[in-house]
């Protein structure tokens, strides 16, 4: 049954937010510009139907300029992408659903141990901020996150492939003690040995053990490991991450928080 929150003339799509889960999130929208205020006419659109556009983006990985005409003009919608983007509300959203999440699961609001990895992608063609990852074979840049123990983002960089994951792990989870004061330990791979264990430890405060692959020729679930390679599944679910479409970095990273706190609304309330 289509909701009564959407313009009757629209189509229901199945990215749409439901009204349960626009609720979780109403009061982390910024106001939709108005001229009101002036004496000119109202906002033309809902701040729903906006995030309802950037939605189905994030899911169908579509152009902007492909959006279907039922939603709001694709410039209107990329616009306030950007204005939000700037104003951090993106990851708000994530930081709001994640706290929900963890307490659900009978976890403290905030983690104690974060996971930490990369994930390098292709990139369209000429979109600059670029390199070529060796290792992985693969030209283009790197989504660097840090997860709780139960997969939920808790924050994304994303800077060239060329970088290797040593030289750019310090610079997140700079970002990550900043606000997280009870992170005590992060898990990681061997990619992430050498100085950078010292230098964390000294500077940050926390310490980083390494999760070693077993010598045993077959599958094997590394402890720990496999939850932020499950947390990268979950975004194969997003089309948009499927390759790295943005012009800047800032605008990927956007899209991953997207992506996570739309997962984390599907837990935490009925969709379509």
């Amino acid at each position: 049954m289509v909701s009564q929150s959407l313009p009757s003339q629209r189509q229901q799509y199945d990215s749409d937010l439901s009204d349960e889960q626009w609720q979780l999130v109403r009061d982390l929208i910024p106001t939709v510009r108005s001229d009101t205020a002036v004496g000119g006419r109202p906002a033309k659109y809902e701040r729903r139907e906006i995030l309802n556009a950037i939605l189905y983006v994030a899911r169908t990985g579509c152009q902007w300029r492909f959006l279907p005409h039922d939603f709001p003009k694709w410039k209107t919608a990329y616009d306030y992408f950007v204005q939000w983007h700037d104003a951090e509300v993106f990851e708000t959203i994530n930081d709001r659903l994640r706290t929900r999440v963890r307490v659900s699961a009978g976890r403290n609001p905030e983690p104690s141990a974060g996971i930490i990895d990369s994930q390098s992608v292709k990139i369209v063609a000429n979109i600059g901020y670029s390199g070529f990852d060796g290792a992985k074979k693969v030209n283009g840049r790197k989504r660097h996150i840090v997860t709780d123990t139960l997969g939920l983002l808790l924050e994304v960089v994303v800077h060239e492939a060329s970088l290797s994951d040593r030289e750019s792990a310090e610079t997140l989870l700079i970002k990550v003690c900043a606000q997280f004061k009870r992170i005590k330990t992060i898990f990681a791979d061997q990619g992430y040995t050498g100085k950078l264990i010292g230098l964390v430890q000294t500077t940050l405060r926390i310490t980083i053990e390494i999760i070693k692959r077993t010598e045993v020729r077959a599958f094997h679930i590394l402890p720990r490991r496999w939850v932020v390679e499950r947390t990268f599944g979950w975004f194969g679910f997003y089309r948009r991450l499927a390759k790295d479409y943005e012009r800047y970095p800032k605008h990927s990273e956007a899209f991953v928080y997207i992506a996570m706190s739309n997962i984390m609304l599907h837990r935490l309330a009925r969709g379509y």
